[in-house]
């Protein structure tokens, strides 16, 4: 028996309605603003939120002088499509590009994140 309706996942950043209205606009989500707090939530129900936290380090990509600890992977039709609409949005493409079915981008607050293909 579940005991949740469904799961959140938070990010550190330095501004949370900054993150709220990329990830809002890039998951088309309804943005929710409170103090220090975004969340983020689509019509299916996933929740993304972000916290406010003073002296913010951005994680370091691929690199793990400062770890990422985790990332959001976005499924796409297009991945060319779906990297002009991210970067549009104040994405950045990462110089270190792994893998050929999907692409790693930075959030404006320098999470990475990926577009996906199945």
């Amino acid at each position: 028996m579940a005991i949740a309706r469904y799961p959140s996942v938070v990010l550190d950043c330095p501004d949370p309605a900054v993150l709220a209205e990329f990830y809002g606009a890039m998951l088309d989500g309804k943005v929710e603003l409170d103090d220090g707090w975004a969340d983020v939530r689509t019509a299916e129900g996933q929740c993304l939120s972000f916290q406010k936290v003073e002296d913010y380090r951005a994680p370091q990509w691929p690199g793990q002088d400062v770890p990422q600890q985790m990332h959001i992977d976005v499924m796409v039709d297009d991945l060319d499509d779906g990297e002009a609409a991210v970067l549009a949005l104040g994405a950045t493409r990462a110089e270190v590009q792994p893998g050929t079915t999907f692409r790693v981008f930075l959030d404006p607050a320098g999470h990475p994140f990926c577009l996906c293909v199945e």
